[in-house]
């Protein structure tokens, strides 16, 4: 059987999970090493190991885009993509640490929480790119170097627009209530996916757990991933979903799918994703390589004309059309508050959805 691993039971093995950490860039921080280029050297290093294993939850599609577009920078480095769900990947790291495995060198998640625990865990490698020294701003990086926002997204509602004419589809919330979305509404769960751990700590601090009961009585088609609802309303397997990857509903939509996204006036989840090096990263200098060209303006790009993320990098720019933050009412992230209540969030959601 295999053992769900949970923050708190996470946190409580702690000094354990140090003592078998003997990666070669473990070290407990203090404050943020020197930034560093990618340089000559590094790229040698780097193919000398020849792999780097990433783990990730973003969209599949993207993740295998972004793994050949790394390869063709670096020929001679191969990336080996371990795509799940960030909680899923959660629980895997710290399985695999546990047990003094170490199969990962990079990784990726929707929720930042998940960074904030592994550094208290000490098994994250501090490293600087120049990119995140130099042109990210304060709130997307760890003081202490030891991960910075990979990518910045939103999760909002959305709807099929064959199904739903937009003067009749949901505006906020408070309107998913209404009996007329009974058995038409799509969501994606809190203990598999990052990005809706993290939303649903932020809207049940701003709209109250009564909302989430009442949501519960509606019917409601209950997936994993924060990339599954825009699908099932592509498909019009639901009309209207509650929460989603907003990237997926706008690069979908740019393709002319049958979606549109709806920024709740309640406000809409912040979620940010962080990326780190792990201490016990069996190829670190393909590690550090992959991390610091990641964060690039170049490959933060990637991510906006591929996927329809956005990016903390300033020189990145954002897709055609596409609404600035500045002019959405957003939810505050509190990745903090999330690493000490994710048991409790991922109970209380149970507790009412019975999945």
């Amino acid at each position: 059987m295999t053992m769900k691993i949970t923050r708190r039971r996470a946190l409580a093995t702690t000094a354990a999970t140090t003592l078998a950490t003997t990666g070669p860039f473990f070290t407990s921080a203090h404050a943020a090493p020197p930034a560093e280029k990618i340089t000559p050297e590094l790229i040698a290093a780097a193919k000398k190991e020849g792999k780097v294993t990433w783990y990730t939850s973003i969209d599949l599609v993207l993740g295998e885009k972004v793994g050949k577009a790394f390869e063709a920078k670096f020929p001679g480095v191969s990336m080996k993509l371990e795509r799940s769900g960030a909680e899923r990947n959660f629980q895997r790291i710290g399985q695999e640490y546990a047990s003094k495995i170490y199969n990962c060198d990079v990784v990726n998640s929707s929720d930042a929480a998940h960074l904030i625990v592994w550094k208290r865990q000490k098994i994250l490698a501090a490293y600087v790119p120049e990119d995140v020294a130099r042109d990210f701003p304060d709130g997307e990086k760890d003081p202490d170097g030891m991960f910075a926002s990979w990518r910045v997204t939103l999760c909002p509602m959305g709807y099929n627009t064959k199904l739903v004419k937009a003067e009749d589809a949901p505006k906020s919330y408070a309107d998913l209530l209404d009996p007329k979305w009974v058995g038409k509404l799509v969501k994606a769960h809190p203990g598999y996916s990052g990005t809706i751990m993290t939303s649903t700590q932020q809207c049940s601090r701003d709209l109250g757990w009564p909302f989430f009961e009442k949501l519960s009585k509606q019917k409601v088609m209950q997936v994993q991933s924060a990339t599954e609802p825009p699908k099932k309303v592509i498909l019009g397997e639901r009309q209207v979903m509650v929460d989603g990857g907003e990237y997926v509903v706008l690069e979908a939509k740019s393709r002319g799918e049958p979606i549109e996204v709806i920024y709740p006036t309640e406000g809409t989840p912040l979620i940010t994703g962080p990326s780190a090096i792990m201490a016990g990263a069996p190829n670190p200098n393909a590690a550090r390589l992959f991390y610091a060209w990641s964060m690039t303006a170049e490959a933060q790009q990637l991510n906006i004309d591929v996927a329809g993320l956005r990016s903390a990098h300033p020189k990145a720019v954002d897709k055609p059309g596409v609404r600035k933050f500045a002019d959405i009412k957003l939810m505050k992230e509190e990745a903090s508050v999330v690493a000490d209540k994710a048991d409790e969030i991922k109970a209380q959601y149970v507790k009412y959805f019975k999945v």
